[in-house]
Order: C-alpha cells, then structure tokens, then sequence
C-alpha cells in the first residue's frame, strides 16, 4: 500500500510542470515550423510569467476568503484544463491567424498560456493537498515534480532532431532576362527538415497522456487522504489529550461537556502546559535563528541572489535559447534543450545529497552560472555567426555551457530555499516574491529586444555568409 502512494504521490508531482518543460524540450522542433521562429522561445517567457495571475488569485482567495475555495474541486479543475489544452494541442498547434499584417501562432500562444496556467496554479494548490498525507510522501512529490523536466527531456532526445537536407529550388518564375544575362542563378538553396523519428503531434500526445495519468493518481490519492484523516468517535475524541494550540474558551468548553469524576486535570495546569509548549516552540524557533546567524546584509545578499539568478534561468538566457544554438544546427540545439532541462532535477538531487550552506560558495557557483549564461548570451548577440560554427568543438562547447549554465544556478536557486525555509514562514514567502520578480525582470526585459528591437538575428544554415 505504501510503495502504491509513493508511485501516485510521484505521478501527481510529475504532473505539477510536465507540460511546460515538455514544450520547452520540444521547441527546437516547433520553431522550425511556426511563423514567429526563433523569436518563439521569448513569447513563451511572457506567457509563462502572465499565467501567474493563477496563483496570485488563489493566494488572494486565501487571504480574503479563507475556506471559501475547495482545494480539491481546485484541483480537478486546474487538471482538467490541462488535459483539454494539451488535446487542443494536438490538433491546432500549426494554426496561424493573420495579425498587424503579420502571421501569428494564435492557437499555439493561447493554449500554452492555460497550460502555464496549470502549472504555475499547481505550486499553490498541489502541494497543499499532499500535506493531507504523510510526511514521507511528499519528499515523493517533490521528486516527481523534478522527473517532469526529466521524463520530457528523455522522450525528446529518443524523438531526435529533424536533420536539415539542403535542397536546390528553381526561383521566382518572373525573373527578368536582365537578370538572367547578369549570370543570376536560376536555383537557390533552402533548408529542408527531415522528420524526426515521431512527430511533435505524437510528442503532444504523450503530454496529454501524463496529464491523465496526473489526474488518475490525484484520484486515488483523495482517497487516500480521506482514509487518514477518516474521524474518529465522540468517544475516542474525548478521552484524546488537548492539542497544545486549543484556545481557553474551548478548553472549559471541552471540560465542561464532560463528567466530574473524568475530568482529571484541573484547567489551570492544562492552562501551565499550554504555556509550556508554546514557549518551548518559541525557544525552538529562536535556537534555529541562531544556528542559522545570518544577518540582515547577508539575508539581503541572498535575496539578490534569487532575483539576479531567476532573472537569468526564467527571462534573459530561455529567450535567446534558440539564437545562441540553431547556428550550431538542429541537433545542438534540440540536445541543449532537453539536457539543461535534465539537468534541474539533477542538480535538486545533489542538493540534497551535499547539501552547502555557505555563502562564499553560493556566490561563487552563481558567478560561475553567469559565466556560462554570458557566454550563452555572447553567442546569441554573434548569431548567426557565432564563434566555432562549423565545428564539433563549437557545438559540444553550446551544449556543455546550457546544461552547466542550468546545473549550477539550479543548485544555487535550491539552497537559498533551504535556508530560507529555516529561517522563517515570511522570508520564504518573501524569496517567492524575489523569484517572480527576477523572472519577471527578465521576461520584461528580453522580449522588447528580441521582437521590437530584432537585437538577434536569425541565420538559415543553407544560405550562411560566415567564414568557415
């Protein structure tokens, strides 16, 4: 029974975020077919930090409201949505609509903003119905919801990359005899994408897939969480000790209910041990924030820290992804993607296994992070002619940088919650508002430069003008 709920407890968390990072996997296959391109990734950033409008509703619906949303039916709703979304998926991801004079990937855009919706709602709903369970099954969760940026990335690299075949095209039939007696070619090259070994409908497919199952396991674990928390007899109630936090007007209430010979002990020395536990629970608290030493400078550190690092890993370097490796091909691009998003959940393992508090390291990992997002960012500026093009050499190195680029900072990003999780309820809440608005930062930033400005320039690596 108990290895059962683990696998439903990891198939829930898997769930949490597989449809995001399984479009970010799939995108060096689907900017090649969609009118916005390489520019495509940079939408996709806004939409993801647009669809927080989700959680920021329901952390209103608790703050002004409180018992008023069903967490499950919450819940049910949230993955219902992403199972339709991702069907809708399927079938219209191609479609295009004409606007401001320009094609646009309306379908595409729209429903990917309802699956961020899913996801980013799923932080705040999610993991507040697995504290209905044990303990020990939400370290399970927690491991699922890193698996879905690994299961995607596995799925994409056995998908492979549509290799590019440069084939000679006859040009425009109106070309002038002028033209021609100036020696003008009649044929131009253009790149032609082989299909991968299944198709992104298929890759889709699988997306929605997970997302059943997603909603299969939430089922049975309701049932669960019912069968714990199953209540107990007024006579089992009444003979069970007081919880320590029970208010005084309940205690006589309690007490008074009950017949003289049973009552035991007298309220005021229930009224001591009340006393006792929450100042042993305020002692505790207060021998955490002395272990923990970290003073206001060195907090605030950390909190720049957290926006400088989501800023780059949620805004600046995801929206460039594609300038700084298609120059490289297809296939350095398609590896970089489903590595680094690999690379996540490998980096929460570590975390967890060596575990480093220190803040020199910290610091020193989130530089070494943002020397690899600079160069990542280098080579995107040079596209698409960036440095070592046509070697082997030149797309190991892209690869390379994007998954440790991802590992460090992913290292980085899980620690600071750690410590802030010992620190204090406020300061993680806090540092979740840090993260939102580095990413935000990011996002904000990059998509004026990429789409308005045209900062980054697209290469065709049929018809390239770069030195060899």
């Amino acid at each position: 029974m108990a290895l059962t709920v683990h696998l439903l407890a990891c198939i829930f968390g898997m769930g949490s975020w597989i449809a995001i990072n399984g479009l970010w996997v799939e995108l060096p296959l689907i900017v090649n077919v969609l009118p916005e391109g390489w520019d495509l990734p940079s939408y996709l950033t806004v939409i993801i930090q647009l669809a927080n409008v989700g959680p920021l509703s329901v952390t209103l619906m608790h703050k002004f409201a409180p018992g008023k949303m069903k967490e499950i039916i919450a819940i049910y709703v949230i993955i219902s949505i992403g199972i339709l979304a991702s069907l809708l998926l399927v079938f219209f991801w191609k479609e295009t609509t004409l606007l401001a004079g320009k094609l646009h990937s309306t379908a595409f855009l729209i429903l990917t903003f309802f699956l961020s919706l899913v996801d980013c709602t799923s932080s705040v709903t999610f993991l507040p119905f697995m504290m209905r369970l044990q303990t020990m099954y939400i370290t399970t969760y927690f491991i699922g919801e890193g698996l879905s940026g690994f299961v995607p990335g596995i799925v994409a690299i056995g998908q492979g990359a549509g290799m590019i075949k440069c084939v000679n095209v006859s040009k425009a039939a109106n070309m002038t005899m002028e033209n021609l007696t100036d020696g003008a070619s009649l044929y131009q090259t253009e790149a032609h994408y082989l299909p991968a070994n299944f198709s992104t409908e298929t890759f889709l497919i699988f997306l929605m897939v997970m997302m059943i199952f997603c909603l299969v396991a939430f089922v049975f674990l309701t049932r669960v969480a019912c069968i714990s928390h199953k209540s107990p007899s007024e006579e089992q109630v009444s003979n069970q000790a007081v919880h320590v936090s029970t208010t005084e007007p309940e205690l006589s209430k309690y007490f008074s209910k009950r017949p003289a010979d049973a009552q035991g002990p007298s309220l005021t020395s229930l009224q001591k041990q009340v006393a006792n536990s929450k100042f042993a629970t305020e002692a505790q608290n207060l021998t955490i924030c002395v272990l923990t030493g970290y003073s206001r400078h060195q907090l605030l550190f950390l909190y720049l820290l957290v926006v400088w690092v989501n800023s780059l890993t949620n805004g600046f370097l995801p929206s460039v992804q594609s300038y700084s490796c298609l120059p490289y091909g297809n296939t350095a691009y398609h590896l970089s993607a489903a590595l680094s998003s690999m690379a996540n959940p490998g980096a929460c393992i570590i975390a967890l296994v060596l575990p480093n508090r220190s803040l020199l390291l910290l610091g020193s990992l989130t530089l070494l992070g943002t020397t690899f997002g600079a160069y990542n960012m280098a080579m995107a500026a040079l596209s698409p002619c960036p440095l070592l093009q046509h070697s082997s050499a030149g797309s190991a190195l892209i690869v390379v940088s994007w998954i440790l680029f991802t590992g460090t900072l992913s290292y980085v990003k899980v620690m600071i919650g750690i410590i802030f999780r010992d620190e204090s309820h406020s300061a993680l809440v806090w540092c979740g508002a840090a993260v939102q608005f580095g990413s935000m930062i990011g996002a904000l930033t990059m998509f004026p430069l990429v789409n308005v400005f045209e900062v980054f320039q697209t290469g065709d690596n049929c018809n390239t003008n770069c030195p060899l």
